[in-house]
């Protein structure tokens, strides 16, 4: 952690600047962009901000203000607005040392943010222009780590994702089957419960009869009785002997 807050200073410190160049064009221009060094380097990024603005408007993608312009951003932390200045510096400037620069500190807005993936890239340009730089191949090798660490990262938070999505699955399909064995049982339960009401109901039901119908029933019983009864008095009853005497 020591290491990686001296680097981070380092970048806030480290930044090129082209002040020291003398190829501005006009009066005016040198005049605008001299305010705004002055007042970058007394920490008065937002009036440099201003100055290096007007010189832009006397000259459009003058290669001082343009590359200055991106620092004075940089120091307010837009760090958006200051990769554009330095990728505009980078593309415009025909000079390989000043696109060195322009791309070191274009890696170093992507650096801010965390960019690790675009700050890296823009550190290989800028040694491919410079590669002597010994800042940026020390800003390269760190964004390189950074970004070997956020893919190990990313990884591992997928790995772990995956894990508790697969024990949250193999938990709802547990909860399922004790419900569909829940509903089942309670299921054979009822259909218990409905066979034993059947069943009750069958047996205290006795069968209604109409009153024709029950006189009819009767009447029928009665003559059964009556045939049963004649039967009954017919093996009663004595055979008697009748003895014929002939007369003759």
């Amino acid at each position: 952690m020591k290491k990686a807050f001296v680097f981070l200073l380092s970048v806030v410190h480290g930044l090129s600047s082209v002040a020291q160049l003398n190829q501005l064009s006009t009066a005016a221009e040198k005049k605008e962009t001299r305010n705004g060094n002055n007042q970058f380097d007394k920490g008065i990024y937002t009036d440099a901000e201003a100055s290096y603005k007007k010189a832009l408007d006397k000259k459009n993608n003058m290669p001082e203000a343009t590359f200055n312009l991106g620092d004075a951003v940089y120091e307010q932390k837009r760090y958006d607005e200051a990769a554009k200045q330095f990728q505009l510096s980078a593309q415009t400037n025909t000079d390989k040392t000043i696109k060195a620069k322009a791309y070191h500190n274009l890696g170093n807005t992507f650096l801010e943010q965390q960019k690790w993936e675009d700050a890296a890239k823009a550190y290989k340009d800028a040694l491919k222009n410079n590669s002597k730089d010994a800042d940026t191949k020390y800003n390269l090798a760190y964004a390189n780590a950074m970004l070997i660490q956020q893919k190990n990262q990313d990884k591992q938070n997928k790995d772990n994702k995956d894990k508790k999505d697969d024990k949250k699955d193999k938990k709802d399909d547990k909860q399922d089957k004790n419900k569909d064995d829940k509903n089942k049982d309670q299921n054979k339960d009822q259909q218990s419960k409905n066979q034993d009401k059947k069943d009750h109901q069958q047996k205290g039901q006795q069968p209604k009869l109409s009153k024709e119908e029950a006189e009819k029933m009767l009447q029928a019983l009665q003559g059964e009785e009556q045939k049963t009864n004649q039967k009954m008095h017919q093996k009663q009853m004595k055979v008697v002997n009748v003895k014929i005497e002939k007369d003759w």
